[in-house]
């Protein structure tokens, strides 16, 4: 196959792609994860609504080699035996001895219904429930009550102490835990005649009013490297050891336990859907850190900064990390995070200039060269050789790029996708107004302002734009681009969209300036 040919199909093949990547991947947002998180939430309410006698389901108990032991009743029915008010949340102790539910105090963390967040739904394995390896003593420990030295803590201005102890026939299980106004906690457990057992740091957080993004678990180990395993993904048991910390997580929320000073063991389990519950190996007695809650930056990085990796950003946490701290620099000075993503977002497009400016300039010259691309295939028609190369030496000559256009609008899709998960993933938004209608920039906007303006400017930038395609199909789906984009991001959080309708608005004055300077340095030249 001749260069040009070669080069004239790669293009094409490139500009595809392009459009397919970003296609592909807002269509797979809104028509596939939206509907499951839907379908979940939807599930959840009616386990919710369900009768309190309903048979209990089970789940298996680890053993230390990480074969089933027993099975032990994962719901039971259970009663409030402490009650824990720190800062930011109260914290509800059951009979078992395990967290039965948290609840978000801070007034930007609401549902749809106006009413304080809670963590945890009805039906789930629970924060700091304990798996005996006996499983005669397990069976026991599932039937007997806690004791709690107090049943009101508060820990809104001081840090305080509580203590559960279990009493079993063959050994008392103690939990020691001190709680402080940030909501954190630390915690001892041990078991009397070394009775080995394990505690897990229960299921995610099950917050139905938030959608759009990865729910699982995820733990760093000790040579910094992070695992991470989305719901429905574990279909084994799975064992790991040396890890600093233990997450499971869902889009904005999630519990974590962790130990900086000495590292944890844990099994992983599959549930009856496959998704991923961590047992660690507490053997007769642990210590470790844990909270539940929101993952917001400043917060885990005041715990220890090596938890701000709970936050998972994806393939491009490389990107995604600094970009969230120049963000977070930039929002300290502003004070409003809508100013501050507007402000991002010209810093991107300047910094990314450059790249741009070669890529419209190459984008004007291949246009340019149009009439004479046409004179050369129709003059060498029947030479394929000889077109290839006419048309090396009419680029050569006008110092042309065939891929120019297309290479910087590829190197830019990494930080798109990076912005895009840190909008995606930063609660700092949740509830941040920006201006007028938009209230809550996690939150899709109320009147699809936003983008629908989006979708204008990116019509906009399209008639202005260089367009060097002669193939009328490729036409027809760059034209139609503005109107899928915007019945796409009609449901994506204001933040994101207020980043793209400012993108695209930078990117029409870039274009339209760069289209003068062509043009001028063309009238130059005759």
């Amino acid at each position: 196959m001749s260069n040009y040919n070669q080069n004239s199909g790669l293009q094409k093949r490139m500009i595809i792609m392009t459009v397919l990547v970003f296609v592909f991947f807002i269509a797979y947002e809104f028509l596939v994860l939206k509907p499951k998180q839907e379908e979940r939430a939807a599930q959840a309410k009616i386990e919710q609504e369900s009768k309190q006698n309903a048979a209990p389901e089970v789940s298996p108990v680890v053993t230390q080699d990480s074969k089933t032991a027993i099975e032990a009743p994962k719901f039971t029915d259970s009663k409030i035996v402490t009650k824990i008010k720190t800062q930011n949340n109260i914290i509800e102790i059951d009979n078992l001895g395990r967290v039965a539910q948290v609840t978000l105090l801070e007034e930007k963390y609401k549902n749809d219904k106006g009413e304080q967040i809670k963590l945890f739904s009805a039906n789930q394995l629970r924060p700091l429930e304990t798996r005996f390896a006996d499983s005669s003593v397990n069976e026991e420990a599932f039937k007997i009550d806690v004791v709690a030295s107090n049943s009101e803590i508060d820990a809104s201005s001081s840090k305080q102490e509580l203590v559960l102890t279990q009493t079993l026939t063959n050994t008392v299980l103690t939990k020691k835990f001190t709680f402080y106004p940030d909501g954190h906690y630390d915690l001892t457990v041990s078991s009397t005649n070394d009775k080995q057992f394990f505690i897990t740091n229960g299921f995610r957080p099950d917050v139905i009013a938030d959608m759009y993004a990865v729910h699982g678990f995820m733990t760093k180990l000790n040579d910094g490297t992070l695992k991470t395993i989305e719901d429905k993904d574990l279909s084994h048991e799975e064992t790991l050891t040396g890890l600093k910390f233990v997450s499971n997580f869902d889009r904005y929320y999630a519990t974590v336990v962790y130990n900086f000073e000495k590292s944890l063991a844990i099994t992983l389990m599959p549930d009856s859907s496959n998704n991923p519950q961590s047992f660690i190996h507490a053997n007769s007695n642990i210590s470790f850190s844990g909270f539940m809650g929101p993952k917001n930056y400043n917060d885990l990085k005041a715990l220890n900064p090596e938890l701000i990796d709970v936050i998972d950003y994806g393939w491009f946490t490389f990107i995604a990390k600094p970009m969230f701290t120049l963000l977070q620099f930039i929002q300290s000075y502003v004070g409003n995070w809508g100013w501050t993503i507007v402000i991002l977002t010209i810093l991107i497009k300047l910094v990314l200039y450059p790249l741009s400016y070669k890529g419209m300039m190459s984008m004007q010259k291949l246009k340019d060269l149009a009439p004479k691309m046409k004179e050369i295939q129709a003059k060498y028609k029947g030479d394929k050789q000889k077109q290839s190369v006419a048309m090396m030496e009419l680029y050569k000559k006008h110092g042309a790029n065939p891929m120019g256009g297309c290479l910087p609008l590829l190197l830019q899709i990494p930080v798109f996708f990076a912005i895009y998960r840190v909008l995606i993933n930063a609660i700092e938004l949740k509830g941040a107004e920006w201006i007028l209608w938009i209230k809550d920039l996690a939150e899709m906007d109320p009147w699809f302002v936003l983008p629908i303006l989006m979708g204008a400017t990116m019509f906009i930038q399209q008639k202005i734009t260089p367009n060097a395609m002669q193939d009328e199909m490729q036409k027809k789906i760059f034209q139609l681009l503005p109107i899928i984009f915007t019945f796409f991001f009609l449901w994506f959080p204001a933040g994101l969209t207020l980043y793209w309708f400012v993108n695209n608005l930078f990117t029409i004055a870039q274009q339209y300036t760069i289209n003068r300077i062509f043009e001028k340095k063309r009238v130059a030249k005759n």
